[in-house]
């Protein structure tokens, strides 16, 4: 019996940068983050918008560690098209498009970076595409969303923008959060993408903020989390990397269960806690998540 369902890719951080700044771009890629996300979008003035383009192919053309991603403007303004057009290329690990809110803006962009591909030399469907959902729309929609495109390899959320379209308070405890998360982590598995990556948090002072959020977005089952600063990045890597703790009780239970499977058995106890299938393939995952974290 095994389990079939798409793992986390391992990254636990992206890291934004916006795209107009060359003292923070240049810093973005040793802050230790798995994934740089450099920005065309909110955190360029429209008036740079167009030669940050030039900037952002210069930067991730250079030697870096890091994953790279680009997020473009969204679909309904006049820069979406271009951008992914001037940006698209063998430098790039994916694009990610934000205010996603139907499934039918997910195959415009896909459409678009597939023609991006060809004209790069790219075989189509090479980049990435990661959707941010950040409204009530898009929460509602996020199944379809989710199910839209091969291209779309996982999610993210935007609590930033989710709070301010329903004017709710942000609180510490992020009970306000819940719904959405649950709706993204649900939509991500019945189309057997990747879990969401869950969103930023604007506080950026507040690491110990962050820490809380990161554990709320895990419990609910989302994998790894947007950053906009680089004092998040070591806490999100730690939140989302199983402690020593986690992996010697996941390896008991596999090794336990998979010396009673051999003698006939599928249901035993480990250190007082009933053992079954579904147990085991969490504590597989558990394992898998330490491996690819280096642990």
């Amino acid at each position: 019996m095994s389990e079939t369902r798409r793992l986390p890719s391992g990254v636990r951080s992206y890291l934004f940068a916006p795209g107009n700044h060359p003292r923070k771009v240049e810093k973005v890629f040793s802050a230790g983050a798995d994934a740089v996300l450099l920005d065309l979008e909110d955190a360029v003035p429209p008036a740079e918008k167009v030669a940050t383009r030039a900037a952002v192919v210069a930067a991730m053309r250079a030697p870096r560690r890091a994953r790279g991603y680009v997020r473009v403007n969204s679909l309904d303004t006049e820069w979406c098209a271009a951008d992914i057009a001037a940006v698209a290329g063998p430098w790039l690990d994916g694009l990610v498009l934000p205010k996603v809110e139907s499934a039918a803006q997910v195959h415009q962009a896909s459409a678009w970076i597939a023609a991006a591909e060809r004209a790069a030399g790219l075989a189509v469907g090479r980049l990435e595409l990661m959707a941010i959902v950040e409204t009530a729309r898009g929460i509602e929609f996020a199944k379809e969303i989710a199910a839209a495109d091969p291209r779309l390899a996982r999610l993210a959320f935007g609590g930033g923008d989710y709070t301010n379209d329903l004017d709710l308070e942000w609180t510490l405890e992020e009970r306000e959060l819940d719904y959405a998360r649950a709706r993204l982590t649900h939509a991500a598995r019945l189309a057997n993408i990747e879990p969401p990556v869950d969103t930023v948090v604007i506080a950026v002072k507040d690491i110990e903020r962050f820490r809380v959020s990161a554990h709320n977005g895990r419990r609910l089952g989302l994998y790894g989390k947007l950053c906009i600063h680089p004092d998040q990045v070591a806490p999100c890597n730690e939140v989302f990397t199983p402690d020593a703790a986690q992996i010697a009780q996941a390896q008991a239970v596999v090794e336990a269960f998979e010396r009673a499977e051999a003698a006939g058995s599928a249901s035993i106890q480990v250190d007082g806690q009933f053992v079954d299938y579904p147990i085991v393939f969490k504590a597989r995952r558990i394992l898998a998540a330490a491996r690819r974290a280096g642990g």
